[in-house]
């Protein structure tokens, strides 16, 4: 078999052999991380320790981490009216977020429909603080208080929003504020406290962990949100139900690891996006590289090939071994184009042919050749048919 390039590490992100080995070993034991003779207290100290590495990764207590089974639960967990916070018992009555974000905040969860109002964002894809504080200033008037909820990093584009301003400005009205940090987590530095957010969502498999876990951490180990899961006292009563020791300990192990390697892998792997980027825009001048010009995660490409449709280009690559996306991996299966370049108002003919490339920890050099490599023998055909067109 022909060996593939994976460039599709923002849907998911391979296991790293370390996390793949704490999964496995966990898979092995019996244990449930709420029985109290030796194989329960082997698998809380697998948790324990989970919780501990997650916590060091963005800079919160380990008390905060509450384990989830993916982001989208975190999500979901944290998009709920009623919180306490500070010992206070607060009603968040409507949800502001941005028209940018992944599936599992746009839903708006356990807010109803006609409370969730979204926020525009300007060409290159990051919020309008001007329309959050107008949105503020209009629902503190009307003596409601708000939720605001804003990514750290764009899953499709890699923009990098203002999350620690959105977050000052909404804390001054007395909102409660959420970030889904789960594109972002491992591939830049990330401290909770900086960013001044309430509340943070992550998940294992976008940095090399396993599938099932992941997570919601609270700034304030003490705040609390209404749970989703009625039950048990697992993770402090916010999540009932057994907790997925395996993917959880390959949660912390890959945690550890990415926290680790995060300075060297910003840097190398920022150098394999540039370089193929580079190469792409000077051979092909057709392709359009969207929000090139402004802070972005150093693993996120994205470009179009005008009047020719993402479904056809990502087919092309994968016949020739290289595997990228059009849009989010939770949106697949969509017809028209990205909410996320609609949003920014980029041209029809150019969002209904973007793609993403994305690197991540197991990318290489030789991964950049064979892709310039693919896109060397299908671009010219595709060119060619659609200028015919």
């Amino acid at each position: 078999m022909t060996e593939r390039t994976y460039l599709d590490h923002n849907a998911t992100a391979p296991i790293r052999p370390a996390a793949a080995d704490a999964l496995a070993k966990a898979l092995a034991d019996t244990g449930n991380g709420s029985s109290v003779h030796g194989e329960g207290r082997a698998a809380r100290g697998r948790i324990d320790a989970a919780r501990k590495s997650v916590a060091a990764l963005v800079g919160a207590d380990p008390r905060g981490v509450v384990f989830t089974s993916c982001g989208t639960e975190a999500d979901t967990l944290a998009l709920v009216p009623e919180v306490t916070r500070g010992g206070e018992a607060l009603s968040c009555d409507v949800l502001l977020t941005t028209a940018v974000e992944h599936a599992g905040v746009l839903r708006g969860h356990r807010f109803a429909p006609e409370a969730v109002e979204f926020l525009p964002v300007d060409a290159r894809g990051r919020l309008r603080l001007d329309a959050l504080d107008e949105a503020l200033a209009r629902h503190a008037e009307a003596g409601r208080r708000a939720l605001v909820s804003v990514m750290l990093a764009n899953n499709e584009t890699g923009v990098i929003q203002p999350v620690a301003e959105a977050a000052r400005r909404a804390h001054a009205t007395g909102a409660v504020v959420h970030s889904d940090a789960v594109q972002a987590a491992g591939r830049i530095p990330i401290e909770i406290g900086v960013l001044g957010v309430d509340m943070l969502s992550l998940s294992a498999h976008k940095i090399g962990g396993a599938p099932g876990a992941g997570a919601l951490v609270f700034a304030d180990p003490d705040m609390r949100v209404k749970p989703v899961f009625a039950g048990g006292a697992q993770e402090r009563g916010l999540r009932a139900g057994s907790e997925n020791v395996p993917s959880i300990a390959a949660f912390g192990v890959a945690a550890a690891a990415a926290k680790a390697d995060l300075e060297s892998e910003v840097s190398r792997i920022g150098a394999l996006r540039d370089g193929l980027e580079s190469a792409l825009r000077c051979e092909f001048p057709e392709l359009v590289l969207l929000v090139g010009d402004v802070e972005r995660l150093p693993n996120t490409s994205c470009l179009a090939l005008p009047g020719v449709p993402a479904e056809t280009l990502v087919i092309a690559l994968d016949l020739a071994g290289v595997a990228v996306s059009a849009g989010a991996a939770c949106s697949s299966g969509k017809v028209g184009p990205s909410h996320v370049l609609s949003a920014m108002g980029v041209p029809e003919k150019i969002a209904r042919s973007a793609v993403r490339m994305s690197f991540g920890w197991s990318s290489t050099q030789e991964d950049v050749n064979r892709a310039l490599g693919a896109f060397r023998r299908v671009l010219p055909g595709l060119l060619r048919r659609a200028r015919a067109a």
